[in-house]
């Protein structure tokens, strides 16, 4: 009976105590807890739910400028910055017209610069090409190995292979001057809203130059695939020209139907515009060679100028790109704009 009556004792104290510790819980804390639980599940199906981010949504990529010290490379984003650069073409002979167009050139302190090729006459040997290159624009050339000065920190010009460069066996010597993208002989890269395709349009160039050669299919494929806002295909020889050289028709390649928004050659030392179905054409030929006259005037130019050296100035952003010609004198011969 006694030891019923102590096992009842300890039920009766064990509930007081059951009781005591459950009245000293604050009330709330399981709602509390509760709630952080919700929102943690809410936040987490928020990232969840997200639609996948596209290649055009993702964080920025750093500038095509850092990328490479040797050419920007192609970017699926399409950076807002503004781009300045120069062409030149027909230049490399050492001369004082070369000298005059490539103060003309710094002075405008481009980007970078391209070429419509003859980089090195009179036959684009090694002996030269320092002379006729390094001499003028070094600072725009990476890696410099040449007795100038000092090169560029990343390279900035790039050039097109002429006629001219192709009269040394194999055009080697520009090949071993410069370190350009992909084979070197044509190649592309991007830098800001524009997208450049750099074709060799010599007959030496092994993978043809006609318009279904290796060499055309790949720039109407890489001109398809690409979704920057301006498309530029630069090469030495003209598809259409006024010069006495005249148009060279096996580089008569589609380039509108392509993709490409305006076409710049060299070849005939002289400067022309040209509107073929609205697509640009320009002749840019001025760089320091003997200048040309012009001959049988074609159908489609718009502009003929011959009467000194000089160079294009080209300024793009993402709505709109302007192409100038100026000669050394600093006289602006032509505009023309393309709006996007």
């Amino acid at each position: 009976m006694r030891t019923r009556m102590q096992h009842a004792r300890y039920y009766i104290l064990f509930a007081v105590i059951v009781v005591l510790l459950n009245a000293c819980v604050p009330p709330g804390d399981q709602t509390t807890i509760t709630t952080t639980a919700t929102a943690v599940q809410k936040h987490t199906s928020t990232e969840t739910s997200s639609p996948p981010i596209s290649a055009t949504e993702s964080a920025p990529l750093p500038s095509t400028k850092e990328k490479t010290s040797l050419a920007p490379l192609p970017s699926p984003t399409h950076e807002p910055e503004t781009v300045l650069f120069a062409v030149i073409g027909d230049f490399g002979e050492g001369n004082q017209g070369e000298e005059d167009v490539a103060n003309l050139v710094k002075s405008w302190e481009p980007d970078f610069i391209i070429t419509t090729g003859d980089n090195n006459y009179p036959i684009g040997s090694a002996e030269t090409i320092d002379d006729h290159i390094g001499k003028y624009y070094h600072e725009f050339i990476y890696p410099y190995n040449g007795a100038y000065g000092d090169g560029a920190d990343k390279n900035r010009f790039f050039p097109s292979l002429g006629n001219h460069d192709w009269m040394t066996l194999n055009a080697q010597p520009y090949l071993d001057y410069f370190s350009l993208p992909g084979i070197e002989r044509y190649y592309d890269f991007v830098w800001g809203p524009i997208h450049f395709f750099v074709v060799n349009s010599d007959s030496n160039e092994p993978g043809g130059v006609s318009r279904i050669s290796t060499q055309a299919m790949w720039l109407k494929s890489k001109l398809e695939e690409s979704d920057s806002i301006w498309k530029i295909v630069y090469f030495h020889h003209p598809p259409y020209s006024s010069g006495f050289r005249g148009p060279v028709d096996w580089m008569s390649w589609p380039f509108q139907e392509w993709g490409a928004s305006a076409i710049l050659s060299g070849h005939d030392h002289l400067y022309e515009r040209l509107l073929v179905n609205g697509t640009p054409f320009f002749i840019n030929g001025l760089g320091g060679g003997p200048i040309y006259y012009f001959g049988l005037t074609s159908e489609y130019s718009a502009i003929r100028y011959n009467g000194d050296w000089g160079a294009m100035l080209v300024d793009a952003d993402s709505q709109r790109i302007t192409f100038q010609f100026i000669n050394r004198l600093g006289e602006v011969i032509d505009t023309y704009q393309m709006t996007r």
